[in-house]
């Protein structure tokens, strides 16, 4: 069964960093388009990151540009979100996803096949 186990979220302030870290189970995402969603309290999940397997080429979402990176290790199957500069609006459960199409496509509304249990981080004002 496939698995997507994310880690590091915790409680930080306003202006702090974070990196959440996925691990996912199988060496077949080492060629899978690998991101990250999030949702907040009261509303929907919405798309936040993604990078892709070949050349690692990435696409983020308008709000968090400039102040969120997505790497991933391909050796470790492992995908990272460093987070900097965090709101308070930035508050969510991050969610770890993976699927075959490109990170513009699970940016552009293409629902991941592939979910993490997620992980919450909490930035207090």
């Amino acid at each position: 069964q496939v698995k997507l186990v994310e880690s590091g979220g915790e409680l930080v302030q306003a202006g702090g960093s974070l990196t959440l870290s996925c691990v996912a189970s199988e060496r077949t995402f080492r060629t899978a388009t690998m991101g990250w969603f999030r949702q907040a309290p009261g509303k929907e999940r919405e798309f936040v990151a993604a990078v892709g397997w070949i050349r690692g080429t990435s696409y983020y979402t308008d709000s968090i540009k400039g102040r969120f990176t997505i790497s991933r290790d391909n050796a470790k199957n492992t995908v990272y979100l460093h987070m900097n500069t965090l709101k308070p609006e930035d508050t969510a459960v991050y969610y770890c996803v993976a699927d075959r199409s490109t990170p513009q496509a699970m940016g552009g509304g293409s629902f991941p096949l592939y979910w993490g249990q997620g992980t919450q981080v909490t930035v207090s004002s």
